[in-house]
């Protein structure tokens, strides 16, 4: 073999491999934009975390937030709400997952869905679990904790079913304290 079929096949490799190159890079930069199209807008990302001012709630009241399109109750609940969560067997209970996004897995005993350990603060999906309906607060239905007028679910002080056609308990989403004044949800 000559030197000249030697440079010659050297030259043809060269321009091989740079057109696959090119081709790699032209195909990269054209399906780019149809992959990141795909990410959730800016709107959307808004919605993935709430930090809510919990500095005003009194210990017995409630409030209710909108997160991702849902109410979230926000109850700080007093010594005879708490009294009555943790007096609760799990033998009592229609669902024995705590249904807590923080802890998964664990069993519904009152003190594995409160975000604190003291059990005063109890964070949750306001979303009953049979059709989705709202259930009312304030200490209603028959175990002094959420009722669903719609089908006639009731929920304990934990938001643990207890009686109606609901096949769990109400939800826990992703929350933690930011500091004594404000919960993150997301």
């Amino acid at each position: 073999m000559s030197q000249a079929e030697d440079n010659a096949g050297s030259r043809r490799d060269f321009l091989y491999v740079a057109t696959a190159a090119t081709g790699i890079v032209a195909t990269g930069a054209a399906v780019w934009p149809l992959v990141d199209q795909m990410n959730p807008s800016a709107d959307v990302l808004a919605l993935a975390a709430v930090e809510v001012n919990i500095a005003d709630v009194e210990v017995g009241t409630q409030i209710t937030v909108k997160w991702r399109g849902k109410p979230v109750f926000i109850r700080r609940r007093n010594e005879e709400d708490i009294a009555e969560g943790r007096a609760v067997a799990l033998s009592e209970l229609v669902d024995t997952d705590a249904r807590n996004a923080n802890e998964p897995g664990k069993e519904a005993l009152d003190q594995n869905r409160t975000l604190d350990e003291a059990g005063e603060w109890l964070v949750m999906m306001g979303v009953c679990t049979h059709l989705g309906c709202v259930p009312l607060g304030n200490r209603a239905g028959d175990f002094h904790g959420w009722f669903c007028p719609c089908h006639g679910s009731h929920y304990d002080t934990a938001g643990r079913i207890r009686k109606g056609p609901a096949p769990q308990n109400l939800h826990i989403p992703i929350s933690v304290f930011l500091d004594d004044s404000t919960i993150k949800l997301g």
